[in-house]
């Protein structure tokens, strides 16, 4: 996890996603491991525990939402399940993509904006 990452969870550690965020840590995991970064034992252990951690927190995203919200944005469905899931939570969609946060200004933020205004 970046450091930007450990502030934001510091600051709000009940972080929420829709099931699709495993296929998407498992595929930084998996890049890290090719690329050297991180060895395939300790991967698993990560894995492990970002599940643990996320399991009670997936939420399962109303597809009329996610249409509609790719509709009204341009964004991809697959993005606008991310701004489904924050709407719904009534919480802000903390981010690292400008495009999110540019398409969506009134329910995402980036993560260093987000963590600057917490310090």
């Amino acid at each position: 996890m970046s450091d930007l990452a450990h502030r934001a969870y510091s600051h709000d550690p009940a972080w929420a996603s829709a099931p699709i965020w495993r296929s998407e840590f498992r595929n930084i995991v998996v890049r890290y491991v090719r690329e050297g970064r991180l060895a395939a034992n300790h991967a698993q252990e990560i894995l492990h525990a970002a599940e643990d951690k996320m399991h009670p927190r997936q939420y399962n995203i109303d597809s009329q939402v996610v249409l509609e919200l790719a509709l009204q944005t341009g964004l991809s469905a697959y993005q606008c399940e991310y701004l489904a899931l924050a709407q719904d939570l009534n919480v802000p969609l903390v981010t690292t993509q400008f495009e999110l946060v540019k398409a969506a200004p009134q329910m995402a933020i980036l993560l260093p904006d987000f963590v600057e205004n917490r310090a």
